[in-house]
């Protein structure tokens, strides 16, 4: 169960990567007050604990209702996370998210950030959403299922942390050493990746192999 735990909680954190979204994060909410950037960090934490928590229960039964099979979605978030884990480790993850956040600061009409881009896509986006499937669809059991949410609630509420903590957080930490962070978590995430897709691959070639003999 620690396991389960350690390999959830470290897929999640590099998926979401709570210190990658409060720079963008401060970055957007730089003219609002301090309750106001607290209301709104909650508020996308809390939205994206629901959209994450909707695919954690129903998100296979989704892919039966669609004739997709869990392993054809292993093989494909595998490779999806592997992409992300390249954005990571040569920096284009986070000048996408820079390049969203200037076109949401230079439309004056947006004022409220909390649901886009930070619930969605940038915390709630396609890698969470894989892996949160991935990781139930691999747990045995009501135990494991509970540590694999437990995980992603304890990334989520690091990820609140770091929302409203974001402007002493980028001056503590620097823009330096969050690349460097970065670009490590993205070589983890890629062997992540691997795994996924090897596991898909493991587990539609034993179908296949069944469903002969």
């Amino acid at each position: 169960m620690i396991e389960l735990f350690i390999s959830s909680l470290a897929t999640f954190f590099v998926v979401i990567d709570p210190p990658g979204c409060a720079p963008i994060y401060a970055g957007l909410t730089a003219g609002a007050s301090a309750r106001e950037r607290v209301s709104m960090a909650v508020r996308a934490v809390v939205v994206s604990a629901a959209i994450l928590l909707v695919f954690a229960l129903v998100g296979e039964q989704l892919l039966g209702a669609l004739g997709i099979s869990l392993d054809a979605f292993r093989i494909a978030g595998g490779i999806m996370l592997f992409l992300i884990a390249i954005d990571m480790v040569f920096e284009k993850r986070a000048q996408r998210r820079e390049d969203r956040a200037q076109k949401i600061l230079e439309t004056p009409e947006v004022e409220d950030v909390s649901i886009f881009p930070m619930a969605m896509p940038m915390i709630a986006g396609p890698g969470s959403i894989a892996s949160i499937m991935l990781l139930m669809a691999r747990s045995e059991g009501t135990e494991q299922s509970l540590v694999v949410l437990g995980a992603m609630l304890t990334i989520l509420v690091l990820t609140l942390v770091a929302l409203i903590a974001a402007g002493p957080l980028m001056r503590l930490l620097g823009a330096k050493i969050e690349a460097v962070i970065t670009r490590l978590l993205g070589v983890l995430l890629a062997a992540l990746a691997t795994q996924f897709v090897i596991d898909g691959l493991r587990e539609s070639f034993t179908a296949a192999t069944a469903a002969l003999h």
